[in-house]
């Protein structure tokens, strides 16, 4: 009897892994400095882990110094992790929009550059064409789009100083983010009063 009450309780802890497993979905998004953008996604309601690093290019393990280089092929990403039973990947990227300002084709806010360029990097073909839907809904309310839509060439953790860093550096992070601009140029792009 105690051995198929082991047995059953394994089957049953294998079943609720496997269940919350399945409903883990991740995407992966560039929106400038990943500080930022991973600060902004750990507000949304079923996000369940955010990373910040790098995607987009072609040699492997970049570093900071390499993708600040402007020509590695790579952007600051933040792979957003997420329980798709409680927020969709739809969602995500209309939250990822109305959180950067995707008419600057040079970067984002006070970081210029190719890796601070706004892109989708889309994991297969359904986020693919969620993420166009997304894009085509908010072209009538801007005058151009220069967000991008591109296939994830494989996606790298950044330095683990770099994770966290708004929690980790609050005052520096946020004294960074106010002088960049960011959160009012946001309200000014999307006419948020």
């Amino acid at each position: 009897m105690e051995k198929s009450m082991r047995y059953l309780s394994f089957i049953m802890l294998l079943m609720l892994t496997s269940a919350s497993y399945a409903a883990r979905q991740d995407a992966i998004f560039a929106g400038g400095c990943f500080w930022c953008m991973q600060a902004d996604f750990d507000k949304l309601a079923g996000v369940t882990q955010t990373v910040s690093g790098y995607d987009g290019g072609t040699k492997s393990n970049p570093t900071y110094e390499i993708v600040s280089g402007h020509d590695s092929g790579y952007s600051e990403v933040v792979k957003v992790s997420y329980d798709d039973s409680k927020v969709s990947y739809s969602k995500l990227v209309d939250y990822f929009l109305h959180h950067i300002d995707p008419t600057d084709a040079a970067g984002q806010f006070c970081d210029k550059g190719p890796q601070y360029t706004s892109k989708i990097f889309y994991l297969n073909e359904a986020q693919k064409q969620q993420a166009t839907v997304q894009l085509a809904i908010i072209k009538p309310q801007l005058k151009t789009v220069y967000t991008t839509i591109l296939p994830s060439t494989k996606f790298y953790p950044a330095e683990e100083y770099h994770q966290d860093y708004y929690k980790k550096n609050s005052t520096r992070y946020h004294f960074y983010r106010w002088n960049c601009g960011r959160d009012a140029k946001v309200k000014e792009v999307w006419n948020v009063q």
